[in-house]
């Protein structure tokens, strides 16, 4: 049998799990750190565990994923393991209200390790003669729609009815989306998945009393449909021409598949 030792580092209800790095079976390792967390969250009453390692430990990524261990965060370049090469560190952990063993353990797991997508979801006003209305904000020199990113466990029509609430005061009853798009990456963002709903037209007694309070909001503007391009992104422009022509449906891009 290879033996193989598992050391616990306890700062307060906090676990740090160590090991010395040396060539051994997944099982084993797997073995080691059930039996060494089991331990350590019951005899201890630990509200955590916590492991760092580097990102080419397979095996241990492994052994973690089976003890219930969720990916939590990425050390960027943490580690210089040649001259000149930088890698990162992977932090897992484990809370003691942690559901570890059966499906919903296992889902828990996949769902800390398996990619993500942002979520955004904007709408389309128009008022009685055409117009686009668009948001110029502080954060950045292009204008967009009303919307936002959708938060976690929000699907995106309520997450677009509840950022054009916070964006310009109004409640607004969304339908099916005009568009899904996939974004790809820019300027830093990933990529991303984004739905854009009909917000219908706006008459002239609500657009007087569009706005609130929000501080990411320099002011809101009725841009004609032929000028809208000069003021938004060369994919927005693209994907709000799609819609005011009648386009409905899927792109990639703003470009229709």
């Amino acid at each position: 049998m290879t033996e193989f030792k598992v050391s616990v580092d306890i700062n307060g209800g906090v676990g740090t799990l160590r090991w010395e790095q040396q060539e051994v079976d997944v099982d084993t390792l797997q073995r080691a750190l059930s039996l060494a967390s089991d331990d350590a969250i019951l005899a201890h009453d630990l509200r955590r565990l916590q492991v760092e390692l580097p990102e080419w430990d397979t095996a241990a990524r492994v052994a973690l994923h089976r003890c219930g261990f969720r990916l939590e965060g990425r050390l960027r370049s943490a580690l210089e393991p040649e001259p000149g090469l930088f890698r990162d560190v992977l932090v897992y952990s484990r809370l003691a209200v942690d559901t570890v063993y059966g499906p919903h353990g296992f889902s828990g797991v996949l769902d800390s390790i398996l990619p993500t997508k942002r979520v955004i979801a904007h709408a389309l006003f128009r008022d009685e003669v055409g117009n686009v209305l668009l948001l110029e904000t502080t954060y950045k020199q292009d204008w967009e729609l009303p919307g936002g990113v959708v938060e976690p466990g929000e699907s995106p029509r309520v997450g677009a009815i509840r950022e054009i609430e916070e964006e310009l005061g109004i409640t607004v009853e969304l339908g099916q989306p005009l568009l899904v798009d996939w974004m790809p990456p820019y300027l830093g963002w990933s990529d991303a998945v984004e739905f854009i709903f009909d917000g219908g037209t706006i008459s002239p007694s609500v657009a007087q009393v569009l706005g609130t309070d929000d501080r990411e909001i320099k002011a809101i503007h009725w841009v004609p449909a032929a000028e809208v391009a000069s003021h938004v992104t060369e994919l927005s422009a693209r994907r709000i021409a799609l819609m005011l022509s009648g386009f409905r449906g899927s792109t990639e891009a703003g470009h229709p598949l």
